[in-house]
């Protein structure tokens, strides 16, 4: 599985730099140094931002947590995300790490590990829903023939991603056993939790409201995600608008949905941006230089925030191993 991790990963990489070399070393730099270091800075505040969008979607779905503890679920969804994007492995165990550094906080882990698997499947079904956007703009602003295998692979995904979705809530709504049995399938880590975890899902299952209020965050969220594209377009010094953003973003969400076994999606984002930013008036080479800004971001961010969770994991270890002091006035 690593070997096949690590072939995926080296054939991304000479797919991204083959699409720089045909493109043009020289073009795509430009494009990327044109948005200079403010610009980096301010597409790097962007994803603190959407840092905090997409962890209150996880917060809202732990009823007995205070409004002044959503820095745990801010701070799990960017250990969550950093993982994902930065660590050589597939998304599942970034859903893992940001539920360890969320009990790492002080979030009992049952509730950590339940939430996450109810966050995963609101944030499913906000995507589900960014992807119909994103063919209903392709539908209307795009020719036909260019749009065709675009449409129809977005809907295969929409379906697919509908069945899971449902699957998902159907599971943890009426399959609380078959639940224990999923989690300690994806989520290892929890399985010792199992039991607990079946309770807090139940108790988060029973405010239904929670859960419609974490969907409609997580579609804001997918929105937003949309606005990163557009700032680092204008920051290129292109235009584009916002509808236009959507198709392409939403279409990169189907395509690295489909390449999930590809770590970091390694060379897919680069060719999808490639391929998507043609259609609506800009060049592969403004597709690429927001591809490569997009993984500086996940580096700049993503590196100093592993860091610092490991930092928690490694006083936690020690402070496990370390011997309980001897009382006062004992050998």
């Amino acid at each position: 599985m690593r070997l096949g991790i690590v072939a995926f990963a080296i054939l991304g990489l000479g797919l991204i730099a083959y699409l720089v070399l045909h493109v043009g070393v020289d073009v795509v730099l430009s494009a990327i140094a044109g948005v200079g270091i403010g610009g980096f800075l301010l597409l790097c505040g962007y994803g603190l931002f959407m840092f905090t969008l997409l962890g209150a979607g996880w917060f809202v779905l732990d009823s007995a947590t205070r409004l002044s503890e959503i820095g745990r679920f801010i701070w799990g969804r960017a250990v969550r995300d950093s993982a994902g994007e930065v660590l050589p492995f597939s998304q599942l165990g970034g859903f893992v790490i940001g539920a360890r550094a969320v009990s790492l906080r002080g979030v009992p882990a049952p509730v950590a590990f339940a939430s996450t698997v109810v966050d995963v499947t609101t944030e499913m079904m906000g995507q589900i829903v960014f992807v119909l956007a994103a063919i209903a703009v392709l539908l209307y602003r795009v020719p036909a023939g260019s749009s065709q295998v675009l449409v129809r692979g977005g809907a295969i995904a929409v379906i697919f991603g509908i069945v899971g979705a449902a699957g998902f809530l159907f599971v943890q709504r009426r399959g609380f056993s078959a639940a224990e049995r999923l989690v300690a399938r994806f989520l290892p880590a929890a399985a010792v939790h199992a039991s607990g975890i079946t309770h807090a899902m139940k108790s988060i299952h029973a405010r239904p409201l929670r859960i419609v209020a974490s969907f409609l965050l997580h579609v804001v969220g997918w929105l937003a995600a949309a606005g990163f594209g557009w700032l680092a377009v204008r920051l290129i010094g292109r235009r584009i608008d916002f509808a236009s953003i959507i198709a392409i973003e939403g279409m990169l969400c189907a395509i690295r949905s489909a390449a999930i076994f590809v770590p970091s999606a390694y060379g897919v984002q680069e060719a999808s941006y490639a391929m998507l930013m043609p259609l609506f008036g800009l060049g592969p080479d403004v597709g690429l230089a927001v591809s490569l800004l997009r993984r500086g971001r996940d580096i700049a961010l993503g590196i100093p925030i592993l860091l610092a969770w490991q930092a928690m994991e490694g006083r936690r270890a020690l402070a496990h191993a370390s011997p309980p002091a001897a009382p006062e006035g004992r050998a």
